[in-house]
């Protein structure tokens, strides 16, 4: 062996030795976090637009190098303005109220002109404030109603907990005694009206009046067993002691309410007879809704499983049922994610969203007859969410995405349409992704566009046909790319069929060098009731930038299996969570590779919540050859474990083998990479006992694993702890190199 042949050997062996002893510091780590500091860079962008009631004047605020200011802007006029001198009401906030608010910092919400001449109205500091735009003097108008604080998501709802409920024209009102129906009239006297109510079978208190009060509608209500989850809040700030929680949770395969809709005719004192058997198999069954002239009510009928979905209608005369919309599926409906549903009783036509073409579009039905009278939108792309309906002018403005070949598939554009499908018109034709909101009267809006590449700009269009009326405010970034800014990129691969794309984003940290090898590391979400890579412009990202800071390339996509797009690319999750589009991952990842040398795909780590804990769990076990490293937190890793409304939606009724299939718990023995667990003890989203019991298998497995429990802490990627101990986790596994000793880091 020659010198130089030695030499080239051993600097070599001295790289990976002093790699692998390298040491990453506690400067590194706060050099990580201060990357979210570039976000501060951005100037002239608007977050938050604001109609001024039913006028056509808007307000906004934007952020700029001098401080925040506020922008009146005329939609009519096609004029904008300042709205007031920020420094000077900021002195007089800060003399009268004794604080010590900035141009940089001051925040108000509700602006609009005053009652007053030359005066301005708005909310600031749980208050409502009149100020005179002359001199700036400051009144407090009122105090600012505290929000009721949201309650649990899954509280159960009491059926026999509603008032009574009076008559439109006033003369009756109808109330629940002893779990049966009654009415009083006008000079007090009461009537029964049924009589076949129990304690495990009752009527319900919500009852719905025809318009013209001759007749009631109302479901009864057969009980179910309720089912609870308990966690102990181990070191809660009201008690030394511990203290258990409990919540209603359902899970799959638990008993549901049945509900069956029934009619009473109030002038005769009688019950209608409904027969409603051919609805008992049920998810769930919505309240009655009357049509205005009280001929008739309808119902939704969400069958279990997923795979029917019907409007059917009630006669208020006769109660004979009719199925006017009947939704099937050979594998689910997402009503959870693209029901709508919009009722134009003058012309009795019902607007309905459907997936029966393969795409999400909208139809027109006949709401007597349940014929259909023709598919409104139609083609390979799909209607997102419907904004508006101009029953007037037979408009619908709608967003919509994957309608242009040459763009990304997820870009959301604003389109109106007509209801027999005829012009369709983009509003918003730049190939970016689209954020609108309109006036009041939908004689306009504002659009707002970017995409993760290019800063947003935001303009005022007419919503007659998009054209731009006035352009109110550009994103500045120069002092961002200064900073060493690297925008993330879009990639795009086939996926495993060899002809779907592909969308995703490749992340780089600010130091970058090519020249460099980097882990990569996905950051993974593959719930299927959405898509979830980015698609407007972040500087950063709360979730990943300051981990990508210390080393690593993060990517992020969107696999087989989630949504918005066909059905077909939905479908694939249908009874199979675990795939979690998996095999369009790793084929996006080494494509991205074989362009970028500098991806190391032979350290390739995962990290996720919630249903990403699962996916990231899931990559280990059923892909080890490629996923080496996963971080999962929050995970639902079993879906019989988990909330009722989302997995049977997904893994279908009833509970079959392909629940323990896709249990990270029953294939916890098939671990081959390293893991970290990380879980909140008070999760009341995802059953904290979820993680405990993969805990559980690791152990019997003889598996190494690290396991954090969070003390007193919800549902959560880890908070600011556990992004410490990803950190650590994937510095250590990916990286070969030490972490900071925290307990002799001087705080």
């Amino acid at each position: 062996m020659n010198s130089s042949m030695s030499r080239i050997i051993l600097s070599f062996v001295l790289f990976f030795v002093l790699e692998a002893h390298a040491q990453v510091t506690e400067e590194d780590y706060a050099h990580a976090d201060s990357v979210m500091k570039l976000s501060n860079l951005v100037y002239n962008q608007i977050s938050n637009v604001n109609w001024v009631d039913s006028t056509q004047i808007l307000w906004y605020a934007t952020k700029t190098r001098n401080g925040v200011e506020y922008t009146f802007a005329d939609a009519q006029k096609k004029t904008k303005k300042s709205a007031f001198d920020t420094e000077r009401l900021v002195e007089a906030i800060n003399k009268l109220l004794d604080k010590k608010e900035t141009k940089q910092s001051l925040r108000l919400g509700d602006l609009k002109p005053g009652t007053r001449k030359n005066s301005l109205q708005f909310s600031y500091d749980n208050a409502f404030w009149t100020f005179n735009t002359r001199d700036y003097t400051l009144q407090k108008d009122s105090l600012i109603k505290p929000r009721k604080r949201r309650g649990y998501w899954g509280g159960s709802f009491d059926e026999l907990g509603n008032d009574p409920v009076p008559s439109p024209d006033s003369v009756w009102t109808a109330f629940i005694k002893n779990y049966n129906v009654y009415v009083k009239g006008k000079g007090g006297k009461t009537h029964q009206l049924s009589f076949d109510g129990s304690p495990g079978d009752y009527y319900s208190s919500y009852f719905f009046w025809s318009p013209d009060s001759k007749k009631l509608a109302v479901n009864k209500v057969r009980k179910n067993e309720p089912r609870e989850i308990f966690f102990v809040e181990s070191a809660p700030d009201s008690q030394l002691q511990p203290e258990l929680h409990k919540r209603n949770y359902l899970k799959p395969g638990d008993a549901l309410p049945i509900k069956h809709p029934s009619l009473f005719d109030v002038e005769s004192l009688k019950q209608i007879p409904v027969d409603s058997k051919a609805f008992e198999f049920q998810y769930s069954l919505s309240n009655p809704k009357w049509n205005k002239t009280g001929s008739a009510f309808t119902f939704e009928y969400n069958q279990r499983g997923h795979q029917v979905y019907q409007i059917v209608k009630v006669d208020a005369e006769t109660g004979r049922i009719q199925v006017v919309i009947d939704e099937t599926s050979k594998t689910f409906i997402d009503y959870s994610g693209k029901r709508y549903r919009y009722d134009l009783e003058d012309s009795n036509e019902i607007i309905w969203a459907s997936e029966r073409d393969g795409w999400n579009h909208l139809y027109l039905f006949d709401s007597n007859t349940g014929k259909l009278k023709n598919q409104i939108t139609k083609g390979e792309w799909v209607v997102r969410d419907v904004l508006h309906v101009d029953k007037k002018n037979k408009t619908i403005y709608f967003y919509g995405s994957g309608k242009n070949d040459d763009e990304d598939p997820y870009f959301k554009h604003c389109y109106k349409i007509n209801f027999d499908g005829s012009g369709l018109l983009d509003l918003t034709p730049e190939k970016m992704e689209h954020d609108v909101t309109f006036s009041k009267n939908f004689d306009y809006f504002t659009d707002t566009y970017s995409t993760v590449e290019v800063p947003p700009v935001t303009v005022l269009r007419s919503a007659e046909d998009g054209q731009v009326v006035l352009e109110l405010e550009k994103a500045d970034i120069d002092d961002l790319k200064e900073k060493g800014w690297i925008a993330p990129e879009p990639f795009v691969a086939k996926g495993r069929d060899g002809k779907t794309d592909i969308w995703g984003n490749i992340y780089r940290p600010t130091n970058f060098d090519k020249n460099k090898s980097y882990p990569v590391i996905e950051y993974i979400y593959a719930g299927p009731q959405s898509s979830f890579v980015q698609k407007n412009f972040r500087p950063v990202s709360y979730t990943f930038s300051g981990l990508a800071e210390l080393g690593f390339i993060i990517v992020q996509m969107d696999g087989m299996g989630t949504s918005n797009r066909s059905k077909a690319f939905h479908d694939v999750c249908w009874k199979n969570l675990k795939d979690a589009g998996f095999p369009d991952r790793i084929l996006w990842m080494k494509a991205a590779a074989k362009k970028y040398k500098y991806m190391d795909i032979g350290r390739v780590g995962i990290f996720g919540g919630s249903a990403g804990g699962q996916n990231a769990l899931a990559g280990l076990l059923f892909y080890p050859d490629f996923y080496k490293a996963g971080a999962a937190s929050c995970g639902c890793h079993d879906n019989r474990m988990d909330k009722m409304w989302w997995n049977e939606q997904w893994m279908g009724y009833p509970i079959g083998p392909q629940y323990e299939e896709c249990s990270n718990v029953v294939n916890a023995e098939n671990l081959q990479g390293r893991l970290l667990l990380i879980v909140g003890e008070v999760d009341d989203n995802v059953d904290p006992a979820s993680t405990m019991q993969v805990a559980d298998a690791l152990i019997k497995a003889k598996k190494d694993f690290e396991l954090v429990v969070l003390p007193g802490v919800n549902h959560t990627l880890g908070g600011e702890y556990g992004e410490q101990k990803r950190r650590d986790f994937f510095i250590q596994n990916l990286l070969n190199k030490k972490t900071p000793d925290w307990n002799t880091v001087p705080k």
